[in-house]
This record gives C-alpha cells, sequence and structure tokens, in this order.
C-alpha cells in the first residue's frame, strides 16, 4: 500500500483533531508546573508530535476503514469524500498501522501514569471500531469511546509533566461533554443511511432532533465550565450553542452536512483559541 494511499485513509483535515488536545495538554501542563528545559524531554515532545499528527489518524481510521468496509462500500461519501479500503488492502494496513504506531511505544517514559494514558488512547480508538467491543455500534457508548480518546490524548503528556494528582477533573468534564457533542452531531447526517445498513449509533437511537438537542445540552455543560476557566472559552461554547440551535431551527431546510463539513474549520478555531489562553496563562 503506497504512502499517499495510506495518508489519504489518515483523514488528514482531521489531524488537528489528535494534535491540537496533545498541544494543549502539554502547554496547560508546563502552565502548572513550568517549561522544561531537559533537551531529553524536549525530544520526546517532538517525538510524539509527530505520531499524534500523522500515525496516530493512521491507528484510528485504518482501523475505522477495515472494520466499517460492509457499510462503507454503500456510502457514497466514502467513495466522494473519503477513502474506500478494500478487502485486499486490510492485511497491507494493519501491516501500515502496527508499523506507525508499536515503534513509538518505545519513547514512552517509564511512569506509569503517562502510559495509562497512552494504551488508554489506543484502547478507546481502536476498540471505538474494532471487535469485540466495537462501540461505535452500541448507541451512546460510541460518543462515550469516540470522546475518551481525545481526552487520553490530551492527559498524555499533562500527566507526565503535572502528574495525576494535578489533573482538573472539572475541565476533563468539560472536554468529554464537548468532544460527545462533537461525535453525536457527525452521526446525524448518516441516520437514514445507519438506519438502512442496520447501523446503531446514538443518532438512530435519538434521531435528529434528538441528537441535535443533546448536543445543545452537551455544548452548555461544555460552555458553562469553561466559562469559569476564561470568559473567551465560554464565548466559545456559545459559538456551538448557537450552531445547535440553528440546526434545530432549520432541520427540514438546513443541510446537515454542510454543517458537518465546516465543523473541523470551527473546530480548529476553538482549539487554537483555547491553546492560546492557556498559553497566555503559562506566559503570565
Amino acid at each position: 500500500m503506497h504512502l499517499q494511499r495510506v495518508l489519504r485513509i489518515s483523514r488528514p483535515r482531521f489531524r488537528i483533531y489528535e494534535l491540537g488536545p496533545y498541544m494543549i495538554g502539554l502547554i496547560a501542563g508546563m502552565a502548572l508546573f513550568g517549561v522544561p528545559w531537559d533537551k531529553s524531554m524536549w525530544f520526546l515532545i517532538a517525538v510524539f508530535f509527530l505520531y499524534f499528527l500523522i500515525p496516530a489518524n493512521i491507528w484510528i481510521y485504518g482501523i475505522n476503514d477495515i472494520y466499517d468496509y460492509e457499510t462503507d462500500k454503500l456510502n457514497p461519501k466514502k467513495q466522494a469524500y473519503e477513502a474506500l479500503v478494500e478487502p485486499k488492502e486490510h492485511l497491507k494496513l494493519w501491516r501500515r498501522i502496527a508499523f506507525s504506531t508499536l515503534p513509538f511505544l518505545l519513547f514512552i517514559p517509564w511512569e506509569i501514569a503517562p502510559i495509562v494514558a497512552f494504551l488508554l488512547f489506543l484502547f478507546f480508538s481502536g476498540q471505538y471500531s474494532a471487535k469485540p467491543i466495537r462501540a461505535k455500534g452500541l448507541p451512546l457508548l460510541d460518543m462515550f469511546f469516540s470522546a475518551w480518546h481525545y481526552v487520553t490524548t490530551a492527559l498524555f503528556w499533562f500527566l507526565l509533566i503535572a502528574g495525576p494528582e494535578n489533573i482538573g477533573w472539572m475541565f476533563v468534564l468539560a472536554a468529554l461533554a464537548w468532544a460527545m457533542a462533537m461525535h453525536a452531531f457527525s452521526a446525524v447526517p448518516d441516520i437514514q443511511a445507519d438506519k438502512e445498513w442496520g447501523v446503531d449509533t446514538v443518532a438512530t437511537l435519538l434521531w435528529g432532533l434528538g441528537t441535535i438537542f443533546l448536543c445543545l445540552l452537551l455544548y452548555l455543560l461544555a460552555g458553562s465550565i469553561a466559562f469559569f476557566y476564561h470568559w473567551i472559552l465560554g464565548l466559545l461554547g456559545v459559538l456551538y450553542i448557537a450552531l445547535m440551535i440553528v440546526a434545530l431551527w432549520q432541520y427540514k431546510k438546513w443541510t446537515l452536512f454542510s454543517i458537518y463539513k465546516i465543523f473541523p474549520r470551527v473546530n480548529t478555531l476553538s482549539g487554537m483559541v483555547l491553546f492560546f489562553v492557556v498559553l497566555s496563562r503559562l506566559l503570565g
């Protein structure tokens, strides 16, 4: 399997989704405990920056495309907007997945907290699509697994720098709520196709309006918690809440896939704002 093919499978437009939490967790740890000037630490920061930029997405979306083939082949979005991985490619893709992730295990510092965080990232992101759990086919559990693998990415470096005793659990709750809402909304455009193919998701359970309303509540929770951390983050919550209100209001007219397509840009903007808010605290 050619590198270009593997990179397309890794969803380049979604790379910021893993890299963003990684950088936020790193900067948040530095804001609490200062910048690690040790050269070996900066080497590890660069190594895992590379991992969460590309290989992590090969792990997530490669496993997803292998286990989703039976439904993906019936989904026009996969052929026109993403990449359909044929069964004859699966073994080669498994090799690329293993080769792009396993070597990084050797670089994890020998401390229990970051090791657990990294393994939980692999577990939640892998078992979201893979058997035996395949959480993506279990309504409500699907968005829980999806959300936790983003949170564990952020916790990876934070735990290494700050330690588990310094985790702000309310902020973790806000991150979980935001990520669960993001996942749930992304499932809404696929409701009809998922129903036809017998795929159970949070969106097929609650249908469109119910799922969007759940997203509204989750963004309200995340935004409310974030507001107490910094008022600018509260404004970001208002942005997401406004998008959900528009989606509810225009549900019969609005093309939800259009909102789905702009979400990477909105999430990138939000991640940048969150990053610079945390960075400003680091810089005093």
